[in-house]
């Protein structure tokens, strides 16, 4: 598959194409990413033929850009781990509140957060802020690797140029959730495995 030439945009043409509330193809340092800014976020559910009881990832570039959507209680612990794993393949799932939470996580008071180590995607992140994100696969398809397979998923959609992006790890983030007092809990394990993470029965493979 070849990718058509006026369905690559530069960073500038990206961040403009999101801000007029279109959706768009972007790489980051573990697997091509389907992106659209937070209040625009319900196409990618129709995008992806996704069930909405399965949450995106608030992406952006700095730690408290992220952070200001988290309930205060879970800060301290959140900003620890943030300021040893990010840039990186690391999740972070939180208590949240606000209009970005509801609208990413319909009904579940949680939020996924991350900043990826993808200096393309950075670049574009300190433009257009905070993205809504999730990997660049119709539900039930076998995630993108590369930008060509993104194209092949959703042909409709611009990609950030230039291509070829850089080589992906191909390995999905680590995720891990904050418990209160009971710590950090993994929901899928990864790439990078912070100290001190309990394992959860239901969650452990």
């Amino acid at each position: 598959m070849t990718i058509n030439p006026l369905n690559l945009l530069d960073r500038d043409g990206i961040n403009a194409h999101l801000r007029a509330g279109g959706a768009a193809l972007l790489p980051t340092d573990t697997l091509p990413a389907l992106v659209a800014a937070p209040e625009q976020a319900a196409q990618i559910w129709r995008l992806k033929k996704r069930p909405q009881d399965k949450p995106l990832i608030l992406m952006g570039a700095d730690v408290e850009g992220l952070l200001c959507h988290v309930s205060p209680a879970a800060r301290a612990d959140a900003s620890f781990l943030a300021q040893r794993h990010w840039p990186g393949a690391l999740t972070l799932v939180l208590p949240a509140f606000g209009p970005v939470a509801e609208v990413l996580n319909p009904g579940v008071a949680t939020l996924g957060l991350r900043i990826p180590a993808c200096k393309a995607m950075l670049d574009l992140l300190r433009c257009s802020g905070p993205l809504a994100t999730t990997s660049a696969n119709v539900s039930g398809e076998p995630s993108s690797r590369t930008e060509i397979e993104a194209a092949r998923a959703f042909p409709d959609l611009p990609l950030l140029s230039p291509i070829p992006w850089p080589a992906p790890s191909c390995q999905a983030s680590s995720v891990i959730a904050w418990r209160g007092p009971q710590g950090w809990h993994w929901l899928r394990r990864g790439a990078v495995m912070p100290a001190g993470v309990v394992s959860l029965p239901e969650c452990s493979g």
